[in-house]
């Protein structure tokens, strides 16, 4: 989903995983200096450096050497990682968790699109330890978790909206007496995908909702160092 930002399959589960395993840069003198803060979760400069390095893979190596690209692109991952933060603590205040078995039955999920021993290659070139990965991959079900209880418990699809999504996809569509029979799965696809763009066009109003109601603090003289003024 669009608010997720994700730039790929595993920098969207590293975006904070250095908040969650609790490294810290100490060669740094300002490497363990909060950069972000809500609530009770704290990304330091070190954590924001760390994660943005595996970020910039996602954009052509010429685009990100420029200034103002780099500082677009770490603008928009200060974005990102504030609202994650915000839906972390949203998901304290309410009290959601990610059980044992809904953790392991994502990593079955996710290991299964991967040939044998690939994933763990993909996380040593990225040189992450498989138990922060899997602190992150919970965060990550945690947001969603908050994401499908806050919005997606009031979304509603009527019989009118999938209508009007048929006949803008599938009016055309000629149906022999097999395909009639397979309508039913065409219409739970369509139900899946309305429902997807409506909380996708609730998120925006909500998340900006939330930030009212969360302190968000943000090192304006760190930032400053990180984007060169």
């Amino acid at each position: 989903m669009r608010y997720f930002n994700t730039f790929m399959v595993f920098v969207g589960f590293l975006s904070i995983i250095y908040t969650l395993a609790g490294c810290a840069d100490s060669k740094s003198k300002d490497g363990d200096k909060f950069f972000i803060r809500v609530g009770d979760s704290t990304i330091t400069v070190s954590d924001f450096n760390r994660a943005f390095e595996i970020a910039k893979s996602s954009y052509p190596h010429s685009a990100i050497q420029q200034p103002d690209t780099a500082r677009e692109a770490q603008l928009r991952f200060v974005k990102q990682m504030t609202e994650e933060m915000i839906l972390l603590e949203r998901a304290k205040d309410i009290g959601i968790k990610i059980t044992e078995a809904e953790l392991q039955k994502a990593i079955e999920d996710i290991k299964q699109n991967y040939p044998e021993n690939v994933f763990d290659q993909i996380l040593l070139e990225y040189a992450v330890p498989y138990p922060s990965w899997e602190k992150r991959l919970e965060a990550r079900l945690l947001m969603e978790k908050v994401i499908a209880k806050e919005l997606g418990d009031q979304i509603v699809v009527t019989p009118d909206d999938i209508s009007k999504y048929h006949d803008a996809h599938h009016k055309n569509d000629n149906l022999t007496a097999d395909m009639k029979e397979e309508s039913k799965d065409v219409n739970e696809t369509i139900i899946k995908n309305l429902r997807r763009k409506k909380i996708e066009e609730a998120y925006t109003p909500w998340i900006k909702k939330l930030q009212k109601e969360y302190i968000i603090e943000i090192n304006k003289t760190q930032w400053e160092k990180i984007i060169g003024l």
